[in-house]
């Protein structure tokens, strides 16, 4: 019984497996049908919301993004279901320059179901819709917190649908934000049936109009082989659409090759200017470096030479000290002048002399001025007494 069960379990498992893989693999493939039709129609319309193929493009997007979303847990524990916009109203948020903001403030989106099928619209219109899907799968935690294990967006598929939308750029899309197409009440529903159509085989026998008509005819003894043509004309007819299906597709692809040839233009101008911009703050830098070392270079050099001064000011204001001293010392007449200079100093006693008076005086404190000095006072002294004798206003009469 225990190994009964055991591989009653494994099975189970497996065929789950099998399930999920398959329902991923089918939504891929449509998504990618849908893209293609898509881009078909639009070299003849405009797309709009009234196009057939965009509606069901965006029913399936939003059952790819939606692919085993987890619940939200409310307060009582019960999972409530959560709508694709909650991840992406997070993991879109870091993208530059994002319509998140704009859709949130949207009068007459309310639900989640609403915003994200209005952001589907907007992010096409911006032709941005791969950047959004591309920014947001990589962002693996916000990714991981949203959806279950299994999900597309975890899988080796989601690099495939970032993939296949970027061909959408080059498609103009025309959207009213106002309709009922974003109506969150009803759930989106993918129509298969333009998928599902059933292309005969070259090789096949019979056609199906042959078919059709052997099985209308097949009562009535007139219905004879002979009319051969019908197979031909439908051999011819589906020659000429396979050409027209081609000519279709080799103007497509020009059409992306001259939207992937401005934009690679547009890249190289965008990186053309920035290395300019970059070599211009590189030279800024430079020529800010070399002012900043020619004017630290500078004030050392300052910073130097006051030093030199201060240190030649020190050492006069000490050789001035020292000859005031020596020539009170050596004045011959200091004792004669020392009343007088009792007298005179009388006024300003208390008060010493400050290094910056004996700076100021030691030009006249100096040897050489001394000493022409005491020979003027010696020569003074002696001629007194002649000049007393000889005045004349004491000559007697």
């Amino acid at each position: 019984m225990a190994s009964i069960s055991l591989g009653l379990h494994f099975s189970r498992k497996k065929s789950l497996a099998r399930n999920a893989a398959v329902e991923r693999k089918n939504l891929i493939t449509v998504c990618r049908f849908s893209v293609k039709t898509l881009i078909d129609r639009s070299c003849f319309e405009t797309i709009d919301d009234s196009c057939s193929e965009f509606t069901n493009f965006a029913a399936i997007l939003e059952q790819v993004l939606s692919h085993r979303l987890k619940g939200q847990i409310n307060w009582f524990g019960y999972e409530s279901p959560r709508s694709f916009w909650d991840f992406i109203h997070v993991a879109c948020g870091k993208v530059p320059h994002n319509c998140i903001s704009s859709i949130e403030n949207m009068e007459n989106v309310s639900s989640s179901r609403a915003k994200g099928r209005a952001w589907i619209r907007v992010a096409l219109m911006e032709k941005r819709l791969s950047e959004y899907i591309s920014t947001s799968l990589r962002d693996i935690k916000t990714t991981r917190r949203y959806y279950e294990d299994g999900a597309i967006v975890l899988g080796e598929e989601a690099n495939m649908l970032a993939g296949m939308l970027l061909g959408l750029n080059a498609i103009d899309f025309s959207f009213c934000l106002k309709g009922e197409s974003l109506d969150g009440n009803c759930p989106a529903v993918i129509d298969y049936t333009p998928y599902l159509k059933f292309t005969q085989s070259s090789d096949s026998i019979s056609s199906d109009e042959e078919e059709l008509r052997t099985l209308g005819s097949s009562g009535s003894e007139g219905s004879t082989p002979e009319n051969i043509g019908p197979p031909f004309i439908t051999d011819q007819h589906s020659w000429y659409n396979k050409c027209k299906r081609v000519e279709q597709k080799f103007r497509l692809a020009l059409e992306q090759k001259g939207y992937l040839e401005e934009l690679v233009r547009l890249r190289e101008a965008q990186l053309a200017e920035s290395v300019a911009q970059n070599k211009l703050v590189l030279q800024r830098m430079e020529e800010t470096d070399l002012n900043h070392k020619f004017e630290k270079e500078q004030l050392e050099f300052i910073i130097l030479e006051l030093q030199d001064q201060l240190h030649s000011f020190q050492s006069l204001e000490q050789l001035s000290a020292e000859i005031s001293l020596s020539s009170t010392s050596l004045d011959p007449l200091h004792p004669q002048k020392e009343g007088v200079g009792r007298h005179g100093n009388s006024k300003s006693e208390g008060k010493e002399d400050t290094p910056s008076l004996l700076g100021l005086c030691g030009s006249l404190t100096s040897m050489t001025s001394y000493k022409s000095l005491t020979s003027l006072k010696s020569s003074e002294c002696l001629a007194s007494p002649n000049a007393e004798i000889t005045s004349p206003g004491l000559t007697p009469s």
